[in-house]
């Protein structure tokens, strides 16, 4: 496993994504993925999952320290009291009394951003996180979001793999001393079939998944959580520790970043960067 260390904490780097999967799902394949070797385990509240990932920890039999649990608010819950009072329900339907990370899952304009912060430094204050962050926040925003925290943000989870650039907020993060959490980091599995990641992976033994992934992991300060509803495919996501990509092959991967790489854009999403 590789980690990243932010601040005396050690994150395993590659995470298990639990998007789309309801309660049973959720509690199955968590219990399988930690079974594979994952200690690190996503969810939000509006993956409407989170009682499911909490049976699926318990089943595990792994001890509370033993793994790194995010969940995220979202944005209907950002006003002060309703925010804190949406944690204590997570926490409720997670059957754990904290969190390691709390991420603000969207931003949005109609709370003020110090509002939110404010009560999401609350909460980390209260021990029902260790940690706080933010998730689809361009670099203006994360600028703004630190400059109203009082406690340090850890993560900014974002929509990244090899189809989409994010130099610049990975160029911001990384000046804040944050570290950036992929989702969809195998483009909903279109690497899978990508020539060039083919090419590359033949020379490892590694699919187009695998290559990713590893490109992911040979980042500095860059975590990523692929969902998988089959165990196979999760084993498959997780043996990515038995080789490394060189700097050739890193760089061919890079090039295949393109303007309308992205795939999550909702009505509400805010004005992104520029791809650099």
């Amino acid at each position: 496993m590789i980690y990243r260390n932010w601040q005396g904490s050690k994150i395993p780097a590659l995470g298990f994504g639990t998007y789309e999967l309801n309660n049973d799902d959720a509690a199955t394949m968590v219990k399988e993925a930690a079974k594979i070797g994952y200690r690190h385990f996503d969810t939000a509240q509006m993956y409407h999952n989170e009682e499911g990932v909490g049976r699926g920890l318990k089943a595990s039999g792994l001890a509370r320290d033993d793994y790194f649990l995010t969940t995220k608010v979202w944005f209907d819950k950002f006003q002060s009291g309703d925010l804190q009072t949406s944690v204590v329900e997570s926490l409720r339907k997670l059957d754990l009394d904290h969190v390691d990370l709390l991420l603000l899952h969207w931003p949005t304009d109609e709370i003020p951003l110090d509002e939110t912060i404010a009560a999401l430094n609350e909460v980390k204050n209260l021990g029902m996180t260790h940690m706080i962050g933010i998730s689809n926040f361009p670099t203006a925003l994360i600028d703004k979001a630190i400059n109203l925290t009082d406690s340090p943000l850890t993560v900014n989870q974002v929509e990244y793999h090899p189809y989409i650039s994010q130099a610049k907020v990975l160029e911001n993060v990384r000046s804040h001393n944050m570290l950036l959490t992929a989702y969809c980091p195998i483009a909903r599995g279109t690497v899978l079939n990508d020539p060039t990641l083919q090419e590359i992976g033949a020379k490892y033994g590694k699919s187009g998944v695998q290559v990713t992934l590893r490109w992911l992991m040979q980042q500095d300060g860059v975590m990523a959580i692929p969902k998988s509803g089959s165990p196979k495919n999760a084993a498959a996501n997780f043996d990515i520790f038995d080789f490394e990509l060189s700097d050739d092959d890193m760089a061919k991967i890079f090039t295949l970043a393109n303007p309308d790489g992205r795939l999550i854009d909702p009505s509400f999403a805010p004005k992104w960067d520029d791809a650099a």
